[in-house]
């Protein structure tokens, strides 16, 4: 099997590189970035994905900046609508298998968590956006949508990350604490995505690091667990931060139709925490 994973040079697509040449090295699995398929570009990144006739295409790339989006609205469509559809009519065109990844923010977060046939009702443009390219995803047979939370990683961009770069020059951090999800560590959903693939699953499934925190216990697990000291955390509240695009209050996910079929739940969120904080260097101050 030939999988071909766009946004290849991002946090989960590296992921999903990594988890594939380990645990399936019999299959080919080949990655595109924005260098060599620009998504706004859509009549070349067609023609490269094509070229490689894959069997299926997992679809990482995307424009997930939420408050860029809230001011690039424009932008925002073009990459993660029109983009989208331009991944879809390469699939079809080489007959390959789609699965699209998308996110919480679809919902508005008034009863989390989720299940998957919620009705959707996002609150921002990313939200909105990523809900357009579901519906196109989903036109396509067999696709498959997989819908996750709060994603860090070991490469692009990461929560904890900035938190324990904030802790390096600053005594006092201030995070939200009136939002939760599940945080989802990209190595745990690589795998999680590559099983679903194995499964040829179909359709929408939530898939997410089990259990919840707010951004503010979020970043307290991170100083906790990297036994930082001298810092004051603070919770402030949404309004507070007065960021350009509204986040939902809820949106956890229920990602027991992942559990049901792959037999065993994700694994907590504060383990998969740990383990990345294990590959971190130690704080300096």
């Amino acid at each position: 099997m030939k999988i071909t994973v766009t946004g290849a040079s991002g946090g989960l697509g590296t992921a999903l590189l990594s988890a594939c040449a380990r645990l399936h090295p019999e299959w080919g699995c080949s990655g595109f970035s924005r260098g060599n398929a620009d998504l706004m570009l859509p009549l070349d990144a067609i023609s490269a994905i094509v070229a490689q006739e894959p069997d299926v295409i997992i679809h990482c790339a995307a424009m997930t900046a939420v408050d860029k989006c809230e001011t690039e609205a424009a932008l925002a469509q073009a990459v993660n609508v029109e983009g989208s559809r331009a991944v879809a009519t390469a699939a079809e065109t080489v007959g390959a298998r789609l699965v699209y990844i998308s996110t919480d923010y679809v919902f508005d977060g008034k009863s989390g968590p989720y299940p998957v046939g919620a009705a959707p009702s996002p609150l921002n443009v990313y939200g909105k956006t990523k809900l357009e390219g579901e519906r196109i995803t989903l036109e396509a047979k067999d696709s498959l949508v997989v819908r996750t939370s709060w994603l860090y990683g070991k490469t692009g961009k990461s929560f904890p990350a900035t938190v324990l770069r904030l802790c390096q020059t600053q005594k006092e951090i201030r995070m939200v604490a009136d939002q939760k999800s599940s945080p989802t560590y990209s190595e745990d959903l690589a795998v999680a995505i590559l099983r679903l693939v194995e499964k040829n699953a179909a359709g929408i499934f939530h898939v997410s690091n089990s259990g919840s925190a707010s951004w503010y216990e979020f970043a307290k697990a991170v100083m906790e667990l990297k036994g930082i000291k001298g810092v004051k955390l603070s919770p402030i509240s949404s309004d507070e931060l007065r960021a350009a695009a509204k986040r939902p209050a809820d949106s956890r996910l229920d990602c027991g139709l992942y559990s049901n079929l792959i037999g065993v739940p994700m694994r907590d969120w504060r383990d998969a925490l740990a383990e990345y904080l294990e590959s971190c260097p130690p704080e300096k101050r």
